[in-house]
């Protein structure tokens, strides 16, 4: 049986990005390990998965001496393994466990890019980034776009010159269909959270700058002024260390009512059905996974001209594709979902089709099995 590590920076990529995967393919020929920074849910994976987990303390910000130490340690885990596939996402794993693997000589080194983090940087650090991934695509053997937006870009800037072909319609794991549904158990768990009398927004991810949650709160607050029926629901962690979000947009977030900080959940499913829009700015994604669950949960989604957008929406027919870094746009797509409700309930309808047709779970897994399996010893 081929040995497969799948390699992310912090054990929460493994939790969350390829939920239900890992065991997939565990259990359709291969003996999958899980490797990444224990930050405590690597031994949840470990048993819902069926799979044997290894922690590599890894960090996502540079650092020379703690790097050079991860990189070690991959070296030595991948002698001693002997894995015939090392496949990595996330940048930080990425770019160590492609170049420990080439100085191993893994037979098979996958990279997928979901994300290029030098799109929004500026500098001497956009150049070093941009370095870091032509140095991984470099020691990889093969080099999976998530999306055409990310396979455009590594084209563009000059990153690879190895063929490049997305897997299926694209996205790393595709959605399970039958978990994010309007069910009867997650309704009743949206009491407490929905209000029929208001136009719900919803946004899913990190409080970050480069999600773009000035432009967001900024576009609320004016559109609440003109439709005080509306709110904005925010789902997820404010990182104050990484690409922080502007003290400004911190206090207007805190002192409007209608504004609402939830903070992390780990199940997104009752939040989304309890909201109306889902409203994602992002200044760079790679495929984003949230538009796919909010179009399988029935929601329309405005969404930054980010890599992936148009993969997924369908602008007028499933959601709004705006400029990224546009207040005004952001604010006119948003007054036209509270505006025209008949037209946002057209959007909802045919969003879980559209999911449902491009981007089923299972078909995404097997035609990850299928370039595995294609792999020669």
């Amino acid at each position: 049986m081929k040995k497969l590590l799948r390699v992310t920076t912090q054990d929460v990529s493994l939790d969350v990005l390829i939920k239900g995967q890992l065991r997939y393919m565990n259990e359709h020929g291969f003996n999958v390990v899980g490797v990444a920074e224990d930050t405590g849910r690597l031994n949840s994976v470990a048993i819902r998965e069926g799979i044997r987990v290894i922690n590599i303390p890894m960090h996502r910000d540079i650092s020379i001496i703690a790097d050079i130490c991860s990189l070690y340690k991959l070296i030595r885990l991948f002698h001693h393994e002997q894995p015939y596939i090392v496949h990595a996402n996330t940048p930080k794993a990425s770019l160590l466990s492609m170049f420990a693997a080439w100085i191993v000589r893994v037979p098979v080194r996958i990279y997928t890019v979901t994300g290029l983090r030098f799109e929004t940087a500026t500098g001497n650090f956009r150049r070093i980034l941009k370095l870091m991934e032509m140095i991984t695509c470099k020691c990889a053997t093969d080099v999976i776009p998530e999306g055409n937006g990310v396979a455009r870009t590594l084209v563009s800037e000059h990153i690879t010159l190895k063929p490049l072909a997305k897997i299926h319609n694209g996205n790393i794991n595709g959605i399970d269909l039958r978990y994010f549904d309007r069910t009867q158990d997650v309704m009743a768990r949206t009491v407490g959270i929905r209000k029929d009398d208001v136009t719900t927004f919803v946004f899913i991810g990190r409080m970050v700058r480069d999600k773009g949650i000035n432009e967001l709160i900024d576009a609320f607050c004016q559109l609440n002024d003109k439709y005080p029926n509306t709110r904005m629901l925010l789902v997820g962690n404010l990182e104050e260390n990484l690409d922080p979000i502007s003290p400004r947009t911190k206090t207007l977030i805190d002192s409007n009512p209608s504004i609402e900080h939830v903070g992390y959940q780990n199940d997104v499913r009752p939040w989304l059905a309890s909201s109306d829009v889902l409203v994602l700015p992002s200044y760079r994604e790679g495929f984003p996974n949230v538009i796919l669950q909010a179009g399988a949960m029935g929601l329309p989604v405005i969404v930054s001209d980010v890599n992936g957008a148009d993969e997924v929406v369908i602008s007028g027919y499933n959601g709004i594709i705006i400029p990224r870094k546009n207040t005004d746009a952001l604010y006119s797509a948003m007054a036209e979902m509270v505006s025209k409700p008949d037209l946002r309930h057209t959007m909802s309808s045919n969003s879980r089709q559209v999911i449902a047709e491009k981007f089923n779970q299972e078909d995404i897994w097997n035609a990850i099995l299928e370039r595995y399996n294609s792999y020669s010893v």
